[in-house]
């Protein structure tokens, strides 16, 4: 998810993805840890997108 579509999201859908990608993201690792997946760059891009929501969401609560 890229930076231009997370500013267009209201705060209640930031919520809901960020809750959403978290949990792909804490699943993805699990299921790496028990066998290594076929592309392990999916958990670098889904952490980043996390940290990008968790950055939206604390910069509007601080507005």
């Amino acid at each position: 998810m890229k930076q231009s579509e997370i500013k267009e999201l209201s705060v209640e859908a930031l919520a809901e993805k960020f809750a959403e990608y978290k949990k792909q993201h804490a699943d993805l690792k699990m299921a790496h840890s028990v066998t290594p997946l076929e592309n392990p760059l999916q958990i670098r891009t889904l952490r980043r997108t996390v940290a990008r929501l968790a950055t939206e969401l604390t910069k509007r609560e601080n507005q």
